[in-house]
């Protein structure tokens, strides 16, 4: 089969390797029929994340149809299509008992395209089948199904439920890519009295205004000032870090009002500088995380009822599977090509969008 392969850093291509199979009772294969790429599959090909190998297969979030499955798996049979999560779980793990499968020591948690062979590919190997894929009701596209894989479950999450959005709150997203778009999308549901994107994309921005954001902040102006200005200076009440970078964090650190949350998101490949100094006056409360996926079997019943905003406009580019280079060239170049997220395959061919193929800045 071919699959997408990481060589090394600043090196993939998209090659021949070898047709999966069930290795343990609870697997199951897939036959991919939608993926997508991932910001933290940027910060692989570049060498952030070392735990990654030379000959790995990349990717992390699919949708597809079962083939084989192993004789330990229940809950899905060959011929079902599923939804592929990001994280895997063995579920019997303390962490996995609390629903805390992202942390999972059983040999789950965040492993494909990570510790083993991902999505990006033909066929895939799923580990701890049961805990791990989604049947997908018949009515809903791949293509908004596999967004499902990671975004919104990381942007809800690790974002919206970690940073305790509530009704009234002032909440600040800095970076608009998916990540940050989900995050916006799903902080709505919780009926903030303002939501504030900050990024340098004008089409991400664009985008965080259609998907429910009330202000939104080129990153090259002064966002803590405006923040300040809205809140009477105190700052907001929730600040999501949606980038990844030390500059994003401090901004973040800076935002939040004394009582208030920061929920970082962002995959940071570098050290960042905890003011200490300065908050530990602020009674402010930092958390981190790696998505559970804990609540995809919810977001997935919003998406079959048509209550989940901002799924189907997230998916700016399309290309068929064998377009893997080019996808990853658009997805890397997001700045002026205008991508947000691109899904291959999916069952929806069309042609790109040339329009969003121009520059945007």
């Amino acid at each position: 089969m071919k699959a997408m392969v990481f060589q090394g850093p600043g090196q993939t291509s998209w090659r021949d390797v070898p047709d999966p199979g069930v290795v343990d009772a609870s697997d199951v294969v897939v036959r991919v029929e939608a993926v997508t790429i991932c910001g933290t599959d940027l910060h692989i090909v570049k060498g952030d994340v070392p735990e990654v190998t030379p000959g790995t297969v990349l990717g992390h979030e699919a949708v597809g149809e079962v083939v084989e499955a192993g004789s330990e798996v229940r809950s899905v049979r060959p011929g079902e299509r599923v939804l592929v999560s990001c994280i895997s779980s063995c579920g019997r793990c303390r962490f996995c008992r609390e629903g805390r499968y992202g942390q999972c020591r059983g040999g789950g948690g965040w492993v494909l395209g990570h510790l083993i062979d991902g999505t990006q590919a033909e066929y895939v190997r799923v580990p701890f089948a049961d805990g791990s894929v989604h049947p997908l009701p018949g009515a809903v596209p791949a293509e908004d199904a596999v967004l499902l894989a990671d975004i919104f479950p990381t942007g809800y999450e690790v974002g919206v439920l970690n940073g305790r959005v509530g009704p009234g709150d002032t909440v600040a997203v800095v970076g608009a890519g998916p990540i940050g778009l989900a995050t916006v999308a799903t902080a709505g549901l919780y009926s903030p009295g303002r939501i504030i994107a900050v990024d340098y994309a004008p089409s991400r921005l664009e985008a965080a205004r259609a998907l429910g954001a009330d202000t939104v902040v080129d990153a090259a102006e002064d966002a803590e000032q405006l923040v300040k200005d809205v809140t009477e200076g105190l700052g907001a009440d929730v600040v999501v870090e949606a980038v990844g970078v030390p500059q994003a964090f401090e901004e973040c650190m800076r935002m939040v009002r004394p009582g208030g949350h920061v929920a970082n998101i962002g995959v940071h490949g570098e050290p960042v500088t905890l003011h200490l100094e300065d908050l530990w006056i602020k009674d402010i409360t930092l958390t981190t995380g790696l998505v559970d996926t804990r609540t995809t079997p919810m977001l997935l019943r919003m998406l079959a009822a048509g209550r989940l905003p901002g799924v189907s406009e997230l998916v700016t580019h399309r290309f068929e599977l064998g377009q893997m280079e080019q996808a990853y060239d658009i997805f890397t170049k997001s700045r002026h090509t205008g991508a947000l997220k691109v899904v291959l395959g999916g069952g929806r061919h069309d042609e790109l969008r040339l329009t969003e193929l121009r520059p945007t800045g």
